[in-house]
């Protein structure tokens, strides 16, 4: 019988493993039969957009952790789809740094074309996956939200690609119970101009400090406080905009710093990360890992080592994303068809995760990083047909998207960056960012 292989989640890894099977089948090779498990109403992961918070219609933990006005605060040219580039999809180069609409308009336009929708069973959260140890394969359990049914079936291959930025890490700190303001995590941030004329709080110092605290100076936030645990950003912030050592406690009120001192607060965000967190798989098939690069217990980045028949997408900490889930997933679908071998001795893919986590740990900074990741996606392309393209000069983007960020935090999505798949210059986006309150895909396209 044909093999049977179950994705679960319909985002950019999701998507990205449809379509390498997608592409195989074009190329006259015959692949498995694939099913995709999506707990939204729609593709796109994170990029689907909601309003709603906390719980779905469903009852289901909402996934998305985006907001209104988000652009992205990376260079396109360093996620840009091999196979399917931005003037292919819009017709015209575009800007560096597209808002979110316009990202979901290019992550749907290589889907459509591949005609892998079909293959998704929307409103279907896995419940549950187990392995058969006497058939050597799953069984996995899913709800069908829609008819509130809960159903099993069989499949030889798991790939688990439903993300690690959907379920919030959430601190306590002393006197949140008595604080007279809102607290949020910012999973559950969705419009800037709730906090207009607002003296707002947020805790943490990585990107969705940063991000968030841009946004709420950028549509009037009275003033920003940005609270770190180790160090601070360290950009050069607006008047209004500040970071302060380590949250200690809060009153009805105020904020009270480890320095000593406080600030008056209407509202605290939580900019806290997220965990890896995986509820219906049971202990030997889960993953447990820190938010790195070098993921644990995943050869190659991708094959779980307690299990070769199981596999996770995109569980990496991301510089490259859409382009490094296109490798893995590329990888993935070679290694199920038996294209590529997967060693069957636990020591040896044991070796290879120690390699991993040794080679960046020996990086000193972030242009280390970078570069780690990008040998990262070298590697897996190196090993199927995945279109090959310069992935140093993506690199290259992200050094200069970095020096762009230390010249002027609130100026840097003002450049522009060549594509490494056409080798053509993106124009200069007509407003510059903090002028742009408008976030459609309409305005953005007005170049």
């Amino acid at each position: 019988m044909k093999k049977r292989v179950a994705v679960i989640g319909a985002g950019p890894s999701g998507l990205a493993q449809l379509r390498a099977f997608q592409s195989a089948r074009a190329k006259g090779e015959e692949i498995p039969e694939v099913v995709c498990f999506e707990k939204q109403g729609d593709w796109g992961g994170l990029w689907n957009y909601t309003w709603r918070t906390g719980l779905d219609e469903y009852g289901e933990p909402v996934h998305c952790s985006m907001y209104r006005y988000l652009w992205t605060n990376g260079p396109k040219e360093g996620l840009e789809f091999a196979d399917y580039s931005f003037e292919e999809h819009f017709g015209k180069q575009i800007a560096s740094y597209p808002p979110r609409a316009v990202m979901v308009d290019y992550i749907e336009g290589r889907v459509k074309k591949a005609g892998v929708r079909p293959w998704i069973r929307f409103r279907h959260p896995v419940r549950f996956v187990k392995y058969n140890e006497a058939k050597g394969n799953f069984t996995l359990m899913a709800h069908d939200l829609v008819e509130d049914r809960m159903y099993e079936e069989e499949f030889d291959n798991v790939i688990v690609a439903s993300g690690h930025f959907s379920t919030p890490n959430v601190p306590e700190y002393p006197g949140f119970g008595i604080f007279g303001g809102r607290v949020l995590h910012a999973h559950d941030f969705r419009d800037a101009m709730e906090f207009h004329d607002k003296d707002i709080l947020l805790l943490g110092s990585s990107y969705s400090a940063e991000d968030i605290g841009s946004q709420c100076w950028k549509y009037g936030a009275k003033s920003v406080t940005v609270a770190y645990r180790n160090a601070p950003m360290g950009f050069d912030w607006p008047d209004n905009f500040h970071e302060v050592p380590a949250l200690d406690h809060v009153d009805e009120t105020t904020a009270y710093f480890k320095d000593g001192t406080s600030k008056k607060v209407d509202a605290i965000i939580m900019c806290t990360g997220y965990k890896h967190h995986f509820p219906f798989l049971p202990d030997d098939l889960r993953l447990k890992t820190a938010n790195r690069l070098a993921a644990a217990d995943l050869y190659k980045g991708v094959v779980w080592v307690n299990n070769t028949k199981l596999f996770y997408l995109g569980m990496q900490d991301q510089w490259f994303t859409f382009n490094m889930f296109d490798a893995q997933a590329w990888w993935v679908r070679d290694a199920i068809m038996g294209k590529i071998a997967v060693p069957t001795d636990k020591a040896v893919m044991l070796a290879d995760v120690k390699d991993r986590e040794a080679r960046e740990d020996a990086g000193q900074d972030a242009h280390d990083a970078i570069h780690y990741q990008g040998d990262y996606v070298k590697e897996l392309i190196a090993e199927t047909d995945y279109p090959k393209f310069d992935v140093d000069g993506a690199c290259e983007a992200f050094f200069e998207w970095k020096d762009h960020k230390k010249a002027g935090i609130m100026e840097f999505r003002n450049h522009a960056y060549k594509s490494v798949i056409t080798g053509t210059m993106a124009p200069v986006h007509h407003t510059p960012w903090k002028d742009a309150l408008e976030d459609s895909m309409e305005s953005y396209l007005k170049n």
